[in-house]
């Protein structure tokens, strides 16, 4: 029997979640917590500067600002929680509190050792920090839940010059995994999903340009990647796991384009 809407956010109701990188108005992570906050979850998010009031505000859920690259500041985060079912990880894509990324997007020869560290950082410690520090709190969930937002870019496929981002975001694949394994024993599920061109508010020209070369001839909405986390949060996703799900309008499986 398919379930409705009403069926599955009716199965979130009372949870506990926590969005990270939620800060952008028109961004995924915000897009994500929206929906849970519509199931009626009890919903927390995060991002590293004060606007995450603002989303806070707007869903009624609260807002922590927090730099999860430090393992300190993502255990004290989590201190201030007394359960917690659902971890979605977005955080890492790009932070306006550091928005100068030149360094890392460029021939290898020109990455400088700063720019390597600080992508891989943004991507794979704060994914890293804060899923250690959940863990605890998810394990006594009676069905935790880990979402990691991971990229076509690197698992899939890549673009050129862009070898810290496509290292990264192909990281987060081998670490969902490993976790799908080691937490099943607490009926813990972890899954990556993996965005295409997405109209977010911070998408250049050039993205926009790309998603109408895609096969549904469009870039997709953040609403569209926020239906997959609310379904794998649900009882109804509880024999998937370790998987890395594309939501790109089949643009990674295309040959020929135009």
């Amino acid at each position: 029997m398919l379930a409705s809407e009403a069926d599955i956010f009716n199965a979130l109701k009372g949870r506990t979640v926590l969005v990270s990188g939620a800060g952008a108005p028109g961004g995924i992570g915000f897009a994500i917590a929206k929906a849970f906050a519509k199931a009626a979850a009890t919903v927390f998010i995060t991002s590293t500067t004060d606007r995450i009031f603002e989303r806070a505000k707007e869903i009624a859920a609260t807002g922590f600002v927090c730099d999860l690259t430090d393992e300190a500041a993502a255990l004290k985060l989590i201190s201030q929680l007394s359960k917690l079912d659902i971890l979605v990880n977005n955080a890492g894509m790009s932070s306006i509190s550091e928005p100068n990324f030149s360094d890392e997007s460029r021939d290898l020869t020109q990455v400088s050792s700063q720019g390597w560290h600080r992508g891989l950082s943004r991507n794979l410690d704060t994914t890293f920090n804060l899923t250690k520090a959940a863990l605890p709190l998810l394990r006594k969930s009676d069905a935790g839940r880990i979402i990691n937002l991971s990229s076509i870019t690197g698992p899939v496929m890549v673009m050129a010059n862009n070898p810290v981002y496509a290292t990264a975001k192909a990281g987060l694949i081998g670490f969902t995994k490993s976790l799908a394994v080691d937490e099943a024993k607490y009926q813990i599920t972890a899954n990556a999903i993996l965005p295409g061109w997405i109209k977010t508010d911070t998408q250049s020209e050039h993205e926009y340009q790309q998603g109408l070369k895609s096969a549904l001839k469009r870039s997709g909405t953040p609403e569209e990647v926020a239906s997959l986390a609310i379904y794998l949060a649900t009882p109804l996703a509880g024999y998937l796991t370790g998987q890395a799900i594309a939501v790109d309008g089949a643009n990674s499986i295309m040959e020929e384009r135009g």
